[in-house]
């Protein structure tokens, strides 16, 4: 049975670079950073002072009540927000997109942390019986999907995949198969977290995951591929997608950004947070992707990186890319924008796909910034497009995200022709 093709018609994000489309992908253009001291919580007693916040974000600024927001905890206004610009984006309305065959899939890998920390905190300081009432379906990770299909009246499947910091792009995955399968002809997908807080430094913190010597400095502190790297940067924010399938979405007369063309999904079955040294679990999803898109490795120009900024994942990416493009993989531009963005954990993959939009819509190459010296010494020494971003013809783009447990993604994109 022939699959039925998939396109992205509309777009929308909340980063630490912007609060809308916009302004994000103006920033990284100018190899701009979003990180800089935290101001959502006290990091006095902190060894990590600094993330990329999503700055200056009211909810109320998209449409949507105040007294509704108070509903909400942090990850899930985000999704919101940057669903209500993906469906304007695209051209329809609430009462269009609830009466298509719609349906949403949002990755999330953590849920409301800021709710979580405020219920124990009332739970140890005052009793079960003091807990916020409404502690519970604001930090459980579905309330993101939840929340837009009650905005939009989408009645819909209304998914929530939690594949760590994989999370986004698995639901990018999920929803091409739904739209392909023919279940419904839109789907909202993306990914969404809001995990600066007390608890979730100090959790990554004691996993000594994160930078701790830029506090100083935190605009080099997301430094990917580079020798002075040490850990990544913790991020915010939400990037959400329309896919439609094609001839939906040309009846209307949609505006069309890109094909989506393919899929692969793998597991490294080796470590809880570490990738696979060799790099082939992710090559193994790069491939199936490729060939569910029925690409060739060298029709791709540019790879948008996982790119994390710590010791272990740069050097297995790169064995990764290498591995799955073979010597194709010098010839083709890599970058991570979380040099920009910082890693945005379940939001990134997300995040990460719409830059490649832009990127493929503007011919525009996003720079990996703050790569000073290429860790050479432990196989980086591909083409990152080093600390300034470079014009150039994009036909087709491929993002991967890793995430702890093992979690492989991939997509490909290419121009709709």
């Amino acid at each position: 049975m022939e699959k039925r093709r998939v396109v992205v018609t509309g777009i929308g994000a909340v980063t630490p670079l912007g609060n809308n489309i916009a302004d994000t992908w103006a920033a990284v253009r100018a190899g701009e950073c979003g990180i800089d001291r935290i101001t959502l919580f006290d990091t006095s007693d902190y060894a990590v002072k600094i993330a990329a916040e999503v700055k200056n974000f009211n909810l109320s600024d998209f449409g949507v009540d105040r007294k509704e927001a108070r509903k909400m905890s942090r990850f899930t206004q985000f999704a919101v927000a940057a669903a209500v610009q993906a469906v304007s984006d695209a051209g329809f309305t609430k009462e269009a997109i609830a009466a298509c065959k719609s349906g949403i899939v949002i990755g999330n890998g953590i849920g409301g942390f800021e709710t979580m920390e405020a219920a124990y905190k009332k739970y140890f300081s005052a009793g079960n019986t003091r807990i916020p009432p409404l502690s519970v379906p604001l930090f459980i990770p579905n309330e993101a999907a939840a929340n837009v299909s009650m905005l939009f009246g989408i009645q819909g499947a209304s998914w929530t995949l939690a594949t760590a910091c994989a999370s986004g792009t698995d639901a990018l995955g999920l929803a091409l198969d739904q739209v392909r399968s023919g279940r419904i002809d839109v789907c909202l997908a993306g990914g969404t977290e809001a995990a600066i807080t007390g608890f979730g430094i100090g959790c990554f913190t004691v996993l000594q995951t994160l930078a701790t010597s830029f506090n100083d400095d935190p605009k080099k502190a997301s430094r990917p591929f580079d020798v002075r790297r040490e850990g990544f940067i913790m991020g915010e924010g939400s990037g959400v997608l329309i896919l439609e399938e094609l001839e939906h979405a040309k009846k209307r007369g949609a505006k069309i950004y890109a094909e989506f063309a393919g899929y692969g999904s793998s597991s490294d079955a080796y470590h809880i947070t570490s990738p696979r040294p060799d790099g082939s679990g992710g090559a193994l999803a790069i491939s199936r992707a490729l060939d569910d898109a029925g690409i060739k490795p060298e029709m791709v120009q540019y790879y948008n990186a996982h790119g994390t900024s710590t010791p272990i994942n740069d050097p297995a990416e790169t064995r990764m890319v290498k591995s799955a493009f073979g010597e194709h993989a010098y010839k083709m531009k890599v970058s991570s924008t979380k040099s920009m963005t910082g890693h945005c954990v379940g939001a990134a993959g997300a995040i990460e796909a719409i830059l490649g939009v832009k990127a493929m819509e503007d011919s525009f190459y996003p720079p990996t910034i703050n790569l000073e010296e290429p860790d050479v010494e432990h196989g980086c020494d591909l083409d990152y497009v080093p600390n300034k971003g470079v014009p150039g013809e994009i036909n087709c783009f491929a993002s991967a995200s890793l995430g702890f447990g093992g979690h492989n993604g991939c997509i490909v994109m290419k121009k709709y022709l």
